[in-house]
């Protein structure tokens, strides 16, 4: 065999018995090492002038613990990354996924703008309820759907995939099934976003960024179910963008990653001024995943539009047996084209996050009357008072409710002065974190005094909500 190349030649001396044809054996002519010595100068003299390599690639693996090699064709992969000629696209994507520019923009601080995504803070109850249409029942800071002649709960699971770092997730289970849902019936799960959290996206210009949605999900049920990006009107107009994924495997944890530009389907919808997201606490972009669509709200698949919105004509009825279940956490939005590794933040980092939509008050298991506020009486009947909450709120006048007793006043020197109320008629303040209100009692109490607001009892507690 002719060697014509370095990589030709063999280690052992005595096997080179030639060069590029030229007869370089023990017996060879004279002329023959000349010529060969030619061969050689003339090879070296093109590398030297860079028109031809030193040698072609290697055809088999150079193999060490994070390089594998092979043919250009095939490409080289690269901490499990594969790279090939030509794919500067896939390269940029590989770069821009493991290196300090995770998607062009901040490693540190929060990339995640859903919060709870982990599942881990309950305040308003961990065990199975039936969800409200167009409500929150367990898990903080997801909103519930269900308008269907099935019904479904939720709860607060720790089923997790393996692993991932999670110890939670939100488990909802088909209670009543409904095998054949009407045109405006739906069942879903969603995270609504304010406008201001979302103004990196620049929606509403040309500069309007691609987001990226993962999350780790399992059911009993597989198929094709879709998660819908939603952008509340604002000062815009409302327009939505569903996108199919596949529960592959039954009863398996499956991580999936939703990638959605602001062009998808090649519209430009969203890169106008009405794709504008609104800058102010009010809903921004609504994160769904469903359940059951109704045929109202089909659209097409990965296309921003002004109808529809949520889903396509594949999604799974998963409300068709009593038998399905659907788990899911380590829900992720973030700005890019790629999914980073999932943000998990502290326990106190979510908890103060959900502060600022909904807060569990006044509860005590073994003190009878604790003290929740200050008021004063005047009217007979009538109470104001105040309320200190943990932290501010999104909106200044959030709904209270008594989900568990009465409140009462104590107020003048009565012996018997406590009187309950169980509505609040109006309060204000809670985004300066501190809740002024009103509120109606029995007659009786002492008029014109200062008074206290006291649990009427143990295990008695307010809810105060300022979700979207």
């Amino acid at each position: 065999m002719a060697k014509d190349t370095i990589r030709d030649f063999s280690a052992t001396a005595s096997a080179n018995t030639d060069i590029q044809s030229v007869n370089v054996d023990e017996n060879c002519a004279a002329s023959g090492i000349n010529n060969a010595i030619r061969e050689l100068m003339a090879d070296l003299k093109d590398v030297s002038a860079g028109t031809v390599a030193l040698e072609t690639p290697q055809a088999d693996s150079l193999g060490t613990d994070t390089i594998t090699e092979k043919t250009s064709a095939a490409g080289v992969t690269i901490d499990g990354v594969l790279l090939k000629d030509g794919a500067i696209g896939s390269i940029a994507s590989a770069v821009a996924a493991h290196l300090t520019s995770i998607n062009g923009g901040q490693i540190g601080g929060s990339r995640n703008l859903i919060i709870n995504g982990a599942m881990q803070v309950a305040q308003r109850g961990t065990s199975a309820v039936a969800v409200p249409n167009g409500g929150y029942s367990t898990v903080d800071r997801m909103r519930f759907y269900e308008s269907t002649g099935g019904a479904y709960t939720s709860e607060q699971s720790s089923d997790v995939p393996a692993g991932q770092g999670f110890s939670k997730s939100i488990k909802l289970a088909c209670t009543t099934a409904d095998s054949s849902i009407g045109a405006a019936e739906i069942a879903n799960m969603s995270q609504v976003i304010e406008g201001q959290n979302l103004q990196r996206l620049n929606y509403g210009t040309s500069d309007a960024k691609t987001i990226t949605l993962s999350f780790w999900v399992k059911s009993n049920k597989t198929g094709i179910y879709t998660i819908a990006m939603y952008k509340h009107a604002g000062g815009g107009t409302a327009y939505g963008c569903p996108v199919e994924y596949t529960i592959s495997s039954a009863n398996t944890w499956e991580k999936k990653t939703i990638t959605v530009t602001p062009t998808a389907g090649s519209t430009t919808l969203i890169t106008s001024s009405a794709g504008a997201i609104i800058d102010s606490n009010g809903a921004g972009i609504e994160v769904h995943w469903g359940l059951a669509w109704g045929s109202n709200y089909n659209s097409t698949n990965n296309t921003w539009s002004a109808s529809g919105f949520y889903s396509t004509s594949n999604q799974v009825n998963w409300l068709d047996s009593t038998s399905n279940n659907f788990y899911i956490t380590g829900i992720q939005l973030e700005v890019g084209t790629n999914a980073s590794d999932f943000e998990h933040r502290s326990y106190g980092d979510e908890l103060a996050a959900c502060y600022r939509y909904f807060q569990r008050l006044g509860e005590y298991t073994t003190n009878s009357y604790p003290v929740n506020g200050q008021c004063y009486v005047y009217g007979g009947t009538n109470v104001a008072g105040s309320f200190q909450l943990i932290s501010s709120m999104r909106a200044s006048s959030p709904t209270v409710s008594f989900p568990n007793g009465n409140f009462g006043v104590r107020a003048g020197s009565a012996a018997n002065n406590q009187y309950e109320f169980s509505s609040i008629n109006n309060n204000q303040g809670a985004t300066q974190g501190v809740m002024q209100f009103d509120a109606t009692v029995a007659s009786g109490i002492q008029v014109n005094t200062i008074g206290v607001v006291v649990n009427a009892g143990n295990n008695k507690y307010m809810y105060v909500d300022a979700e979207l």
